[in-house]
C-alpha cells in the first residue's frame, strides 16, 4: 500500500471523532495566532519609542497576559481533544486486530511467527499512537504557526518573503527522502522487535526445557544477536533523524542570510519596529518548519506500523459459507474419497479415505507417528479445509455447516492441554459454556475425576491455576480438559491421546467415566496405549495417510497384520519394563 492509501485507511478510524478534531484544530489555530500577535506587539513597542504619540502603550503588558491566557486555552483544547481521539483510535485498532486474530484460520497461525503477531498489538500499536498523538499535534499546531508567521511576513514585505519561500522545493525534496528512509528503517525495526518478542515468548513458555537441557547460553546468544540487529537499525534511524535537523537548519540559514542581506537594501524606509518585527518572525519560522519535518518523519514511522496492522486486517477470514444449522446432530460421520494436502506439501497427509462411522460408535485410530491420525480428526472441526473428496455429518457436507454450528457438535480433548490464567471453574466452563450452572460444572469435574484434587485446592473451583495451568500436574491439567469436554455435552467426542498424561489410577477412573459418557455419542479416539481402546467398536490402523487395517480388537489380532505387530511390540515392552513406542 502507498502512504496515501494507508493514511486514508487510518482516517476511517478517525472520522467518527471529527467533531473533537474540529475543536482540537480550532484550539491549535488559536494557539498559532498568538505567535504573530506577539511579534506585532514587539513591533508596536519598538515603534513607540520613536513616536511622540505613546497613547495606550501602558496597556501592552496586560495584552501580553491576555495573549498567553488565550494561548493556554488554545493549547489545552488542541492537546486534550487530540489525545482523546488518539486514545479512541488506538483502542479501536487494537480491538480490531485482536478480533481479527480470533477469526483467522488455523493455517494462518501455523505459518506466522507468534512474536510478530504479539508485537503488532503491542509495539506497532505504540508507533501508531505516537503518529496519531505527538506527531499530529506538532503537524497541526506548528503548521498553523508557520502559516501565521508566513502571513505576517507577506503582509510586512512580500518581496523578501519570496526569497525565503525559494527554498521550499528543496525542503520538500529533503523531507520526502528522509521520510522514505525512516519508513523503511522503522519497518526493519518493527521486524526485529517481533523477533525479540518471539524469542522471549519461547524462552518464557519453554523455560523448563531451557534449564533442563542447558539452553541458557544458546537463548542468550540468540536474543543478543537479535537485539544487536535491532540496535543497528535504531542507529541508522537515529543517524537519519540527527542529520536531518542540522541540514534543514543550514538550508534555512542560507534563506535567512539572503533575506537579511536584501532587507538592508529594500527596507531602508521601514520603521525600526517593522524591521525588528519582520526578522523576529523570520527567525521564529525555522522552529515550526523543523518540527514539521520531525512530525512528518514520526507520521511516516506510524504509517509503516499501521501498514503492518492493515496487512493483518486484510488477511482473509476463516471460510464460513455454510447455511446449514441444527440444534444437535445424530453423529453419523462419512468420509468419501477424501484426500488432503497441507499447504506447501506435495505428499498427501490423507490419501483416498473412505469410512462410515455410525451414531454412537467408538472408533479408535492407531498407527505410527505421521500416519494421518491427527490430520483426520483436525478436518472434522474444519481447522483445515480439504479440496478432494467429502466429509458428511448426518448426510450433510461439512462445508454446508455454519462454523459455529459445526463446532458446537464436537468436543475436543488434545494431548497438549490449553488452560487459561483464571479459575478452575472458568477453565471448565470456557467460552460458550460460561453460563453453565455450578452444579453442572461440579458434575463434569466429578465425571472427569477432577474433584478429587479440586477439593484439596485452597479455594476449590475458584482457585487460579496460573498461565496454562502451571500450578497443576500433567494429569490434573488433562482432567480439567476432559471436564471441559464433558460439560460441552456434544454428540461427537474427539479424544486425541487424552489419557496419555495420566497415572494408572487416574486413567482407570477416567476410562470408566469416558465409557459412560461415550454412550450415545460418536467418539473418535487417537491412542498410543492400545490397552485403552480394546473395547472400541472399530479400530483403524493408519499408515502414510491411508487406512491399512480396519476391524475390532479381536478381529485385527486374528488377522495377524500391522495391528497385531503393534500390539505384540507394545505389550512385550510393557512386560519387560521398557517404554512402549508411541503409535
Amino acid at each position: 500500500m502507498t502512504d496515501s492509501q494507508v493514511y486514508k485507511r487510518l482516517m476511517r478510524f478517525v472520522l467518527p471523532y471529527w467533531r473533537m478534531f474540529v475543536v482540537s484544530a480550532i484550539g491549535f489555530a488559536v494557539y498559532a495566532t498568538t505567535e504573530p500577535a506577539v511579534v506585532m506587539i514587539i513591533q508596536r513597542i519598538i515603534d513607540s519609542f520613536n513616536s511622540p504619540d505613546r497613547k495606550d502603550i501602558q496597556y501592552l503588558p496586560f495584552l501580553f497576559i491576555l495573549l498567553f491566557l488565550v494561548r493556554g486555552v488554545g493549547a489545552f483544547l488542541g492537546n486534550y481533544y487530540l489525545a482523546r481521539i488518539s486514545g479512541n483510535v488506538i483502542h479501536k485498532l487494537r480491538c480490531a486486530i485482536f478480533d481479527h486474530y480470533t477469526r483467522l484460520s488455523v493455517q494462518y497461525f501455523d505459518s506466522h511467527n507468534s512474536g510478530y503477531m504479539i508485537s503488532r498489538i503491542t509495539n506497532n500499536i505504540g508507533e501508531v499512537t505516537r503518529a496519531t498523538t505527538d506527531s499530529v499535534r506538532s503537524y497541526v499546531r506548528e503548521g498553523f504557526t508557520a502559516l501565521g508567521l508566513l502571513g505576517y511576513l507577506v503582509y510586512t514585505n512580500w518581496q523578501l518573503t519570496l526569497v525565503f519561500l525559494a527554498i521550499a522545493p528543496v525542503v520538500v525534496l529533503m523531507v520526502r527522502y528522509v521520510g522514505k528512509r525512516l519508513k523503511r528503517l522503522s519497518r526493519n525495526m518493527q521486524d526485529t522487535v517481533g523477533d525479540l518478542t518471539h524469542i522471549t515468548s519461547e524462552m518464557v513458555s519453554g523455560n523448563r526445557i531451557v534449564k533442563s537441557f542447558g539452553g541458557e547460553d544458546y537463548e542468550q546468544r540468540r536474543f543478543k544477536d537479535c537485539s544487536l540487529e535491532n540496535r543497528k537499525q535504531y542507529r541508522k534511524l537515529i543517524m537519519t533523524v540527527s542529520l536531518n535537523n542540522p541540514l534543514m537548519q543550514l538550508l534555512i540559514s542560507f534563506a535567512l542570510a539572503g533575506m537579511m542581506y536584501l532587507a538592508l537594501i529594500i527596507m531602508k524606509n521601514s520603521s525600526p519596529g517593522e524591521f525588528v518585527g519582520f526578522f523576529t518572525a523570520a527567525f521564529l519560522l525555522p522552529k515550526p518548519i523543523r518540527q514539521l519535518s520531525d512530525a512528518n518523519a514520526e507520521i511516516l514511522r506510524g504509517l509503516a506500523a499501521a501498514e503492518t496492522l492493515f496487512e493483518v486486517l486484510d488477511e482473509p477470514l476463516e471460510v464460513d459459507n455454510g447455511d446449514y444449522q441444527t440444534p444437535r446432530s445424530q453423529g453419523r460421520i462419512e468420509f468419501k474419497d477424501l484426500t488432503f494436502n497441507y499447504a506447501g506439501s506435495e505428499t498427501p497427509a490423507l490419501n483416498n479415505i473412505n469410512l462410515t462411522i455410525e451414531p454412537g460408535q467408538t472408533v479408535a485410530l492407531v498407527g505410527a507417528s505421521g500416519g494421518g491420525k491427527s490430520s483426520l480428526i483436525n478436518l472434522l472441526p474444519r481447522f483445515y479445509d480439504y479440496d478432494q473428496g467429502q466429509i458428511l455429518i448426518d448426510g450433510v457436507e461439512l462445508k454446508r455447516y455454519q462454523l459455529d454450528c459445526l463446532r458446537r457438535q464436537i468436543a475436543l480433548v488434545n494431548q497438549n492441554v490449553t488452560l487459561f490464567n483464571t479459575s478452575i471453574a472458568n477453565n471448565i466452563a470456557y467460552g460458550g459454556l460460561q453460563d453453565a450452572d455450578r452444579s453442572q460444572i461440579e458434575q463434569a469435574a466429578t465425571d472427569a475425576y477432577a474433584m478429587e484434587f479440586i477439593n484439596k485446592m485452597p479455594q476449590g473451583l475458584e482457585t487460579d491455576i496460573g498461565e496454562n495451568g502451571v500450578k497443576l500436574s500433567g494429569g490434573q491439567r488433562q482432567r480439567l480438559a476432559l471436564a471441559r469436554a464433558l460439560l460441552k455435552d456434544a454428540p461427537i467426542l474427539i479424544l486425541d491421546e487424552a489419557t496419555s498424561a495420566l497415572d494408572t489410577e487416574s486413567e482407570r477412573y477416567i476410562q470408566a467415566a469416558l465409557n459412560r459418557v461415550m454412550q450415545g455419542r460418536t467418539t473418535l479416539v487417537v491412542a498410543h496405549r492400545l490397552s485403552t481402546i480394546e473395547n472400541a467398536d472399530v479400530i483403524l490402523v493408519m499408515d502414510k495417510g491411508r487406512i491399512i487395517e480396519q476391524g475390532t480388537h479381536q478381529e485385527l489380532l486374528k488377522r495377524d497384520g500391522a495391528y497385531a505387530r503393534l500390539h505384540k511390540m507394545q505389550f512385550s515392552d510393557d512386560r519387560s519394563g521398557g517404554a512402549a513406542p508411541k503409535t
